[in-house]
């Protein structure tokens, strides 16, 4: 049994060979088009991984043809109603929006790559019509299915879950022989470039050390944030201050980090606050923020862990 995307499975009944049950093949697990499936049946628009029983067939859609009704190999009905695992919870009206949280965290990620749907559904080798489901209804998709958007996405199946979500990066294994490599400043800036959560540290008046998380941009090579007048951040404005960002890859165990130095100022010029606010593409987590604070870094520097033979 092969099939492509867009076929749909049919369940007949082994004695009159009517329709029992009948779904659009959303993703494939096997690139020469073996089972198992994903399928979205027609009657409850539920997505489930099957393996498909004798009394299933293929209906490719592009020729409208019936596909032979061959062995399949796999279990019997009775055992591929145990196995299919429905992953799809109840499903709001039909273009309602109501994303779970691995599909907030899909479309996150896809956002950052600057991928599209279509894409990212083919890198991860599934209709495009599954992945907008994915982003846009409470999902639970299969494991081959995460591994694949993962490896699509350039991260892990377990970030996409947001399993350890609590708990401080650097937990997992150490690498048996690491190698570190220090980045030049182009790669610096490229790094920086991908935006997202970085941490200011400054010293306050009374000398003690600040280090605050930031949502921040890069926009013509400066790194801005907006912050309230009376903050934590704030503080670094005037001031000589240390930019951080890194991302650590708890699977592999593996990561970067680059530090900026310069000095912060406010942006309080009209148009270039509404420039800043034109082109920047993140929002401060913590809410409504009117204070642009802007770092030229005078320095950068950073550095690269990996294994040995990479």
């Amino acid at each position: 049994m092969r099939a492509h995307l867009g076929d749909h499975l049919v369940i007949a009944s082994p004695a009159t060979g009517v329709t029992r049950r009948d779904g659009e093949i959303v993703a494939l697990h096997h690139d020469d088009g073996t089972p198992p499936y994903d399928v979205r049946w027609s009657d409850t628009d539920e997505v489930t991984l099957v393996f498909p029983g004798p009394d299933a067939h293929i209906r490719h859609e592009e020729h409208g043809e019936q596909g032979e009704r061959e062995p399949s190999g796999g279990p019997s009905p009775q055992d591929t109603a145990v196995a299919d695992t429905a992953v799809a919870d109840a499903v709001p009206p039909p273009g309602t929006p109501n994303p779970g949280d691995i599909g907030r965290r899909v479309a996150a990620e896809r956002h950052r790559h600057g991928l599209s749907r279509e894409e990212t559904a083919r890198r991860a080798r599934m209709s495009p019509d599954y992945l907008a489901y994915l982003e846009e209804q409470p999902a639970d998709p299969t494991a081959a299915t995460l591994l694949n958007l993962a490896a699509a996405l350039d991260t892990t199946a377990t970030a996409l879950r947001g399993a350890g979500v609590d708990l401080p990066p650097g937990r997992g294994q150490a690498l048996l022989r690491p190698r570190l490599h220090d980045l030049g400043p182009e790669e610096c800036r490229r790094l920086l470039s991908t935006h997202g959560v970085g941490r200011v540290a400054l010293s306050r008046p009374d000398g003690r050390p600040l280090v605050v998380p930031v949502n921040y941009d890069v926009v013509d090579g400066a790194i801005v944030f907006r912050t309230a007048p009376d903050s934590g951040p704030a503080a670094a404005i005037g001031r000589e201050v240390a930019f951080e960002v890194d991302h650590v890859d708890e699977a592999m165990s593996r990561g970067w980090s680059v530090l900026a130095t310069g000095p912060a100022h406010a942006v309080t010029e009209p148009d270039a606050v509404r420039g800043l606010t034109r082109r920047a593409h993140t929002e401060p987590w913590a809410g409504a923020r009117g204070t642009w604070v802007s770092i030229r870094p005078t320095r950068l520097t950073g550095r690269r862990i990996t294994a040995a033979d990479q």
